[in-house]
């Protein structure tokens, strides 16, 4: 009798157990799509204030760089890098980050340009930011077989761009008072994607990005942009890890399938969000 009732609630504990795990991977993914979501939807937001008594510009005076040079200097909307693992405030990595492993697909950047105003600033009423969302390996330290509980966190910069009012150029900073840089936004994540889409909802071609005067032509034709973010869950899941042949698989907009045997939940997240501000190359 009471062999039958510990298994009964052996059974109900796991679970509860994995309902519970479930529910934080749902809710914790859910804060980080919506950040995206919200910011992404500003790319491109310039802000015109019109006839004022404020003695400020009718509209932004801020000096517009396009990214012919580096993505640095990049004033452009939105540019998203394509599986590349960390970032520096110069955007120049001299050796770019290592994955856990060469199979690892994990992850895209994404950099957000986006004009705001503050009445309250009369140096520089009119504001400019450049947020990038980027990836980092993690793991619970290292033994002799390597890194222990290998994952990946999705980290969140902000810089400004520094221009005061009668000034022709200006420059980005890091060190405004509303500036961060690599703050851990979601930790125990497989994989980030970012794939830009035009008017037709049509994968644009060349894919856009500043290294090319075609591919910097399609940074204003991103009309919306599919976003996948893969979770993993922080404890093991399943009860048993997957057998040869029968492994448990993880795919994406445009990566291999991969097939994974441990314990641990993975899950995708896809979100399409459509970029309302970016309306051409003359949106500065």
């Amino acid at each position: 009798m009471m062999a039958a009732i510990y298994t009964t609630y052996s059974i109900v504990n796991s679970t509860y157990t994995q309902v519970l795990e479930k529910a934080k991977v749902s809710r914790s993914s859910r804060d980080l799509i919506e950040l995206l979501i919200r910011d992404t939807r500003m790319a491109g937001f310039k802000y015109y204030l019109g006839d004022n008594d404020l003695g400020f510009p009718v509209e932004s005076y801020l000096e517009f760089v396009g990214g012919a040079t580096t993505v640095k200097d990049s004033h452009d909307p939105i540019v998203i890098i394509p599986n590349e693992l960390g970032h520096s405030l110069s955007d120049a990595i001299a050796t770019p980050t290592p994955k856990h492993n060469l199979d690892d697909t994990c992850c895209d950047k994404i950099h957000i340009v986006y004009d705001d105003f503050n009445q309250n600033d009369a140096t520089q009423p009119y504001k400019r930011y450049k947020l990038t969302y980027f990836a980092n390996p993690l793991s619970d330290g290292s033994n002799a077989d390597g890194p222990i509980n290998p994952r990946y966190g999705i980290y969140k910069s902000k810089i400004s761009w520094q221009q005061n009012i009668g000034q022709e150029t200006g420059s980005w900073v890091s060190d405004c008072s509303e500036c961060y840089h690599n703050e851990l936004v979601r930790d125990y994540v497989e994989d980030m994607e970012f794939i830009a889409l035009d008017q037709n909802g049509k994968v644009l071609s060349p894919y856009p990005s500043t290294n090319s005067e075609a591919s910097r032509g399609n940074l204003y034709k991103i009309r919306a942009v599919d976003i996948r973010i893969a979770f993993i869950s922080e404890k093991p899941f399943f009860r048993f890890e997957s057998r040869t042949g029968n492994e448990r698989q993880l795919s994406g907009f445009s990566r291999a399938i991969r097939s994974f045997s441990d314990r641990n939940l993975r899950d995708n997240v896809v979100v399409t969000v459509y970029t309302r501000n970016i309306v051409g190359q003359d949106i500065f």
